[in-house]
């Protein structure tokens, strides 16, 4: 029997379970009808995963396309024309103003963000947590980015935005390396953004395992290719055969086992008519842009996430608007840190009772 939760069943002062492992994976184009309806191609994910968990009905992505929506969960910064463009360039932002505005935002256009522009890592280990982000098949072709913070070189055509045989990572969907503040430390960059086989071992223990764990597929698993180039059926039934292998290891892990919640959401919706480009939670345009987030509409269309925890009744069905700022602000909040950028806006609200029904063993 799910436990349905409806728009009066949080509040902004609900008190956050004492989660210190946050694991974040996220998956790539699909819309909430088509991945969490009856009919949807992805059973484990659809059925399995929220009656063991949350489900959140309401939950939206911020833009189009993918790359604007990474960066947003992982820095509160919004779209600016070229991230909405996968950044078919690696160039640096170039900034219009000299400095962030009243909420948090950096304007002018770009890929690259300058020190100035904070991320979630650089808040954590401010605070001495831990962090590390795991990006599958990256360096599998060392041709086309290293092992370990995987990009080109600056100001050069981005050449990972496509599937290669043998090799299915794409920057764009690695929101670490787009932060000077992270590529500029070398030393910092390798030993935090790694391949996702390091994951395993990574797991073996509480000690290892990092406080927030960002976790991207590649290109297939992901299901942004319905046909992969492998020669594999892509689309949901991949994404199905992916959390089916690395969802249980997870659930497994020490870490988790002890005080550990993982989201699963997408990047962004398929895009298909006026609920492709919807938003929720006030969600603003980067002043001065030239178009909205979502290009035809105010953001990145209904996505829906799953939440799995201890803290987690099982079958919790949450109707509350939330979005990738909110996700932001729910682990910001989580660690004790202040909300970045879009994050901090007052229409938004941390993951509450709605999602956190459970009652600690």
């Amino acid at each position: 029997m799910l436990l349905a939760l409806g728009l009066g069943a949080a509040a902004m002062a609900d008190p956050l379970p004492p989660i210190r492992h946050v694991f974040v994976l996220v998956l790539e184009n699909q819309s909430y009808g088509a991945t969490f309806g009856k009919d949807s191609a992805a059973p484990y994910l659809a059925r399995t995963l929220p009656a063991r968990g949350a489900l959140l009905t309401q939950y939206y992505a911020i833009g189009h396309a993918s790359l604007g929506n990474y960066i947003a969960l992982v820095s509160g910064q919004a779209p600016n024309i070229a991230t909405q463009l996968d950044c078919g360039t690696y160039a640096d932002f170039r900034p219009s103003a000299p400095a962030l505005d009243a909420h948090g935002q950096l304007h002018g256009s770009g890929c690259v963000y300058p020190r100035s522009v904070r991320s979630l890592p650089d808040q954590l280990e401010a605070a001495g947590f831990t962090w590390r982000a795991y990006m599958e098949d990256m360096g599998k072709n060392p041709a086309r980015e290293p092992a370990t913070c995987g990009h080109v070189r600056l100001g050069a055509p981005e050449t990972t935005n496509l599937a290669s045989r043998g090799d299915q990572y794409a920057a764009k969907h690695n929101p670490f390396v787009y932060f000077h503040a992270i590529i500029d430390d070398q030393a910092r960059c390798d030993s935090h953004v790694v391949n996702l086989e390091r994951l395993r071992q990574d797991l073996a223990s509480a000690s290892t395992t990092a406080n927030y764990t960002f976790i991207t597929p590649n290109l297939c698993s992901d299901g942004h290719d319905v046909h992969c180039i492998d020669g594999g059926r892509g689309g949901l039934p991949a994404v199905d055969r992916f959390l089916r292998t690395w969802v249980p290891m997870i659930e497994a892990a020490p870490a988790f086992r002890a005080d550990g919640m993982l989201v699963i959401t997408f990047d962004e919706s398929d895009g298909a008519g006026a609920e492709g480009s919807s938003a929720c939670c006030g969600e603003q345009r980067l002043p001065g842009a030239r178009f909205a987030p979502g290009f035809s509409g105010p953001g990145g269309g209904r996505v829906g996430a799953v939440v799995l925890s201890r803290f987690v009744k099982p079958g919790t069905v949450s109707a509350l608007p939330y979005n990738h700022y909110a996700l932001l602000r729910t682990v910001e909040a989580i660690f004790g840190l202040a909300y970045l950028g879009y994050a901090a806006e007052q229409d938004l609200r941390v993951f509450g009772a709605d999602v956190f029904s459970a009652a600690p063993n």
